[in-house]
């Protein structure tokens, strides 16, 4: 049975945009190769972190929303570690509150707030 979930993950500032665009790809296809699908991709990036880490202030930040067999997250968490342009990553398996969430957000609808009605 397949999960969805998302990963966020960072990356080293050092990157040019093709090296942080080439990087995602690898972990998006790590994921395809897997018998994942991947439903959303989301490139934020240069952001100010929140505290250094590895000496590093700034980073490339990431999102991939995709549905995968629970046994997959181990190999792509394995291959986040391995990555040298990897900082921080975190993996999260959405319920489906949040998968209903995460859809509105992808295409372009606020969650939050409802649309208002005219007053006749």
């Amino acid at each position: 049975m397949l999960n969805h979930y998302e990963a966020a993950f960072v990356l080293t500032p050092v990157l040019s945009e093709p090296q942080m665009k080439e990087a995602v790809t690898k972990f998006e296809n790590l994921l395809k190769e897997n018998g994942g699908t991947v439903q959303n991709r989301e490139e934020w990036g240069l952001k100010k972190l929140a505290y250094p880490i590895q000496g590093k202030t700034t980073g490339f930040y990431a999102l991939l929303q995709f549905d995968v067999e629970p046994a997959v997250i181990a190999t792509l968490e394995t291959a986040f570690r391995r990555d040298e342009r990897i900082l921080r990553f975190l993996t999260t398996r959405l319920d489906k509150y949040a998968y209903e969430y995460a859809e509105k957000r992808r295409h372009g609808k606020s969650a939050d707030v409802e649309p208002k009605q005219e007053e006749a």
